[in-house]
């Protein structure tokens, strides 16, 4: 599960079990991104502390493990590099899947070196309110790799949260409490 995990909340978590027990996984590793190309515009939180974030939130769950592939390079982070890592880490005798939102299944086909990706795995986009699959636009070789899966809780978003703290509203029971209390704790998202 990729994602910039700034920070993890409750609908990421919710989605990487719902993916885990619908689709029979054995884990579901979090991969928090280093330098997306989508957001080299944006300002991010360190990805050191992401990365702790994403930590503290799935450390009660024995399913979940958190890689430090793409926080640790320094180039651009393409999913199509790190999950062909992981094919060549796991080998071919491993199914492995990328979990994701339908908000970024609905711009795939952008993405770089897709089929070549759709080689290495097959895709879980999980709905979530306001984002229509009738849009999807793709191969027929990426259809076929493609699963939809609903989860209620993604109403949560990480710019609402990061919205709120700059706010002062809370954010409590949006997403784990050790996130919650990082957060805090360093003083993240107060000036966005």
């Amino acid at each position: 599960m990729g994602g910039t995990f700034d920070p993890i909340h409750y609908g990421h978590l919710v989605t990487a079990e719902a993916a885990r027990h619908r689709f029979y996984l054995n884990q579901v590793i979090f991969v928090p991104s280093g330098r997306p190309p989508h957001k080299l515009s944006h300002k991010l939180t360190p990805a050191a502390e992401r990365l702790l974030m994403t930590l503290l939130a799935t450390v009660p769950n024995q399913d979940f493990i958190v890689s430090d592939w793409e926080v640790n390079r320094e180039q651009i982070s393409y999913t199509y590099e790190t999950m062909r890592a992981f094919h060549q880490h796991f080998g071919d005798e491993a199914e492995l899947f990328f979990i994701t939102g339908a908000d970024a299944v609905l711009e795939i086909m952008q993405w770089r070196q897709i089929d070549e990706l759709a080689d290495v795995c097959s895709f879980i986009a999980a709905t979530r309110p306001g984002y229509h699959l009738d849009d999807f636009k793709g191969s027929p070789k990426l259809a076929a790799k493609l699963f939809f899966m609903e989860v209620p809780a993604l109403a949560i978003s990480s710019s609402d949260i990061r919205r709120r703290v700059a706010c002062g509203e809370p954010i409590k029971y949006l997403l784990p409490e050790t996130v919650e209390m990082y957060i805090y704790k360093h003083g993240l998202y107060r000036d966005i």
